[in-house]
């Protein structure tokens, strides 16, 4: 003879607590529920157009443009104390005319995408985006 009890179980989506009345036989039978979630712990998979997509593309480009062509510092060219870049050799071996190496590649990327991640982050801060 089991008998059900009505209780009000909590769940919480993102950080807003939510209130679910079912009958519920014993706290062992309960299964948490998967529901999206709005809150702050939220992610989004948008398609290829996406403004967060838009914004990564861009400043990662922008930053691998700019140490391509001579505009930021790289291996082969490095920035003195007034901020003015000067040829050296670094040994590094590279195929590119400009002496753009591998490690040059992987060091703007990782900056486009750190200037990226702060763009995304402060509109999304703001509400704008």
């Amino acid at each position: 003879m089991a008998a059900t009890a009505m209780t009000t179980l909590p769940w919480f989506s993102g950080l807003r607590p939510q209130v679910s009345a079912a009958p519920v036989r014993s706290l062992a039978a309960v299964q948490p529920m998967r529901r999206k979630g709005k809150g702050a712990l939220d992610a989004r998979c948008d398609f290829i157009g996406s403004s967060t997509n838009l914004i990564m593309v861009t400043t990662t480009s922008l930053m691998l443009f700019a140490g391509r062509f001579g505009l930021a510092p790289s291996a082969n060219r490095k920035a003195t104390a007034g901020l003015k870049l000067e040829a050296r050799d670094s040994g590094l071996q590279t195929g590119d005319p400009a002496g753009f190496t591998l490690a040059d590649t992987l060091a703007c990327g990782v900056v486009g995408h750190i200037i990226g991640v702060g763009i995304v982050l402060g509109l999304k801060n703001t509400g704008g985006l």
